[in-house]
C-alpha cells in the first residue's frame, strides 16, 4: 500500500513523496516528523493552526484519498522506531502553536506524542483546539495501557468504518 502511494504520488507531480516538518515532542524537543506528501508541492501551512478542510485546493485528488484513510500518516511509524514518537499519545503540534500554550497545557510534552490519540479518536479534525489540547492533557494525567488499548482499538475502527477521518 505504500509503495503504491509513494509511486502515486511521484507520478502525479513528480515532486517528493515524503514531508517532512518540525514538530514537537516530549520534553518540547524538536524532532522531523515525516509524513506521505498529500499537498500540492510548496504548500506548507499557511498559517497557524490552519485547518486543511476537504475541499483544501492544496490537497492533491491522491492526497484526499490518503487522508481519508491515515495513510498518509504511515511513515510515522519511522518517527515511532526512531524513538521520537509513540503509537498513543497527543499528536505533536508545530513549534508556533506551542509558543502560545500555558504551564498547563504544555502538560502534554510529558509523553511522546503518538500517531493517534486521545483526541484523535474524541472527533480529530471536529473539535477546536483548547478542547483538542485539554482531551491530551486528560490522556496525560490518565494514560495506562487499557486506556491505550481502547485508543488503539477505536482508531482502528475508525479506519475500518471510514467514521470521524475526514477533516469538516
Amino acid at each position: 500500500m505504500l509503495l503504491l502511494a509513494a509511486i502515486g504520488i511521484r507520478i502525479s507531480d513528480g515532486g517528493p513523496v515524503i514531508y517532512r516538518q518540525r514538530r514537537i515532542g516530549k520534553d518540547g524537543e524538536p524532532f522531523e516528523m515525516l509524513k506521505l506528501r498529500t499537498m500540492v508541492r510548496g504548500s506548507d501551512p499557511v498559517g497557524v493552526g490552519t485547518v486543511v478542510t476537504r475541499e483544501d485546493p492544496r490537497v492533491t485528488r491522491l492526497g484526499r484519498l490518503l487522508r481519508r484513510f491515515s495513510i498518509d500518516e504511515i511513515p510515522n511509524l519511522v518517527n515511532v522506531l526512531r524513538g521520537d514518537m509513540a503509537l498513543v499519545g497527543p499528536r505533536p503540534t508545530i513549534e508556533a502553536q506551542v509558543r502560545d500554550y500555558s504551564p498547563r497545557q504544555h502538560r502534554r510534552h510529558e509523553v511522546r506524542p503518538g500517531i493517534t490519540g486521545l483526541a484523535q479518536v474524541q472527533g480529530r479534525a471536529g473539535i477546536g483546539w483548547p478542547e483538542r489540547i485539554e482531551i491530551d492533557v486528560y490522556y496525560v494525567e490518565h494514560r495506562s495501557l487499557r486506556l491505550d488499548l481502547r485508543i488503539l482499538g477505536k482508531t482502528l475502527w475508525m479506519l475500518v468504518s471510514g467514521q470521524g477521518l475526514a477533516p469538516d
